[in-house]
């Protein structure tokens, strides 16, 4: 740029220099003062010209700078938490909670890690993504790679639709990243954090690819992993605090599953504490139960004993968790984004601690396995607030779509409208279901859960007169009761797109 207005002044000598040659003395001495003043404004005006030209930048430099008023969206996904302890730590609850809404009929329709996050990432449910099990062949990140399914995730259409920036930090997929490269990143994300999947629950000696690179960690205590991901998750918001564009966080813990080992710091913080003793626990009659629970005998004093042990390292295990969000929610603040940026926070699945003689696990279609915590705050969102309606986990890619102002076709809807205080018609069930052993179809509805199983047996709850489900009236109820409910059942089992919308909306 420079050198091109040397060149014109070199070509236009009497416009930018004003050399004039005069052998008269009085007339050389103003030519003196003039060219000065010429070779001024010359200079002066290509200042202005390089400033100007700087400052306009490329196209996408210029939208890079733009500012916006789309939100931010932070999407924190826990793994095993159960919705009762979930209100349990500090942060959570009064950052979270209190400042925000609390779904209180969430689920999710496949209650296991792998194939529920799949349905998060895509808005499908899991018969039409077909990712069943946590690993290979019928399930893991093998399968959801092997299906092409990364190409279509609700990052990869923030990220070119949207203009988002995007981050992923902790557990992807169960295995991630099978059988490719270890530093493998899925498309979609502009930074990756993803915890390698060899031992991808250890809260100590494991693998992260960092953008490329794998990392490994110690056994130390700063290497705890659920602090370490915290730190990664913090300095990035604080890396682009000054970027006026949107982005979308994916953070995922490996807390509360198990081994569920606290932080050093954390141990012993629940020593008191007793798993919950709702009617359910230890079910004295489960004979109207499929086998896998009617053949379970009663929970003794040393199982119930270990039952306690381990709910109080589940929720010593989430005190790590619980001082992340009051991190990201102090850095948010620091950098005056927060009243702009959207927190989810749930689980992939519940967790089972003795009811119906479960002593632990998931995958059932009880509450305990198939209802999950939801925790919204951000603009527009009532604080100290409840929602009451049927809500699934193939409803948030929808609604993170509708919230960044783009369109994202699935099986669920957009929870957008309940968040700013609506009251859309509603979906009147929910479609749970389970593969590859034990296989189930069911639905669940305000009042009643409605489940078959592959080898013929049924169960049937009254979830307003029974909400612990303790007694099934597959066999007593009334035959228009269970047809309605088997009608519901045959709209939704292999439902797609609007019409699994449609199926959920017949009353």
């Amino acid at each position: 740029m420079l050198a091109s207005l040397l060149d014109m002044n070199r070509r236009s000598p009497n416009k930018c220099l004003g050399m004039m040659r005069s052998d008269n003395t009085t007339f050389r001495a103003k030519r003196r003062a003039l060219f000065f003043f010429e070779v001024l404004v010359c200079l002066m005006v290509s200042l202005l010209f390089i400033t100007s030209c700087s400052a306009s930048g490329t196209p996408q430099e210029k939208e890079a700078q733009a500012p916006t008023d789309r939100p931010n969206i932070i999407f924190i996904l826990t793994d095993d938490l159960d919705f009762a302890s979930a209100s349990r730590t500090p942060q959570i609850r009064s950052r979270l909670i209190e400042e925000g809404t609390s779904f209180e009929k969430a689920f999710v329709s496949l209650a296991l890690c792998c194939p529920s996050r799949a349905t998060i990432l895509t808005g499908l449910y899991a018969h039409n993504h077909d990712v069943t099990q946590n690993e290979a062949p019928a399930g893991g990140f093998q399968k959801f790679h092997s299906e092409g399914l990364e190409e279509n995730t609700i990052a990869v259409r923030l990220q070119e639709e949207g203009g988002y920036q995007t981050a992923f930090f902790g557990k992807y997929l169960n295995d991630y990243p099978g059988d490719e490269e270890p530093t493998y990143i899925p498309p979609g994300w502009d930074e990756w954090y993803g915890k390698h999947g060899h031992r991808e629950h250890q809260p100590y000696r494991y693998k992260i690819n960092e953008n490329g690179e794998v990392v490994s960690y110690d056994n130390n205590t700063e290497d705890y992993y659920s602090d370490v991901l915290s730190r990664q998750a913090t300095d990035y918001l604080g890396r682009t605090a000054e970027d006026s564009r949107p982005f979308f966080m994916f953070v995922a813990p490996t807390a509360p599953h198990g081994p569920a080992t606290p932080a050093e710091r954390h141990k012993g913080a629940f020593a008191s504490e007793e798993a919950p003793r709702p009617p359910s626990f230890d079910e004295e009659d489960v004979s109207d139960k499929p086998t896998y629970v009617s053949s379970l005998e009663r929970i003794s004093e040393e199982e119930a004993s270990d039952i306690d042990d381990y709910y109080r390292e589940r929720l010593e295990s989430m005190l790590a968790v619980d001082e992340m969000v009051g991190s990201l929610i102090q850095e948010l603040e620091a950098a005056g984004k927060l009243d702009n940026t959207y927190i989810f926070f749930t689980s992939d699945n519940g967790w089972e601690q003795g009811e119906h003689r479960l002593q632990k696990g998931k995958v059932r279609p009880y509450e305990e396995s198939v209802r999950v915590p939801l925790f919204v705050r951000g603009p527009g969102v009532a604080p100290d607030s409840k929602i009451e309606k049927l809500t699934l986990n193939n409803d948030f890619a929808p609604t993170i779509a509708e919230l960044a102002g783009i369109e994202f076709p699935g099986d669920g809807r957009s929870l957008a409208p309940l968040l700013r205080g609506g009251d859309p018609p509603w979906r009147s069930v929910v479609l749970l279901e389970k593969f590859d052993g034990g296989e189930y179809k069911g639905i669940r509805t305000e009042t009643h859960k409605y489940v078959e199983y592959d080898n013929g047996k049924k169960e049937l709850y009254d979830l307003e007169a029974d909400p612990y489900e303790l007694e099934s009236l597959h066999e007593s109820a009334d035959p228009s009761l269970l047809g309605d409910l088997k009608a519901k059942l045959d709209a939704l089992k292999n439902c797609s797109n609007k019409g699994c919308q449609e199926a959920e909306d017949v009353p």
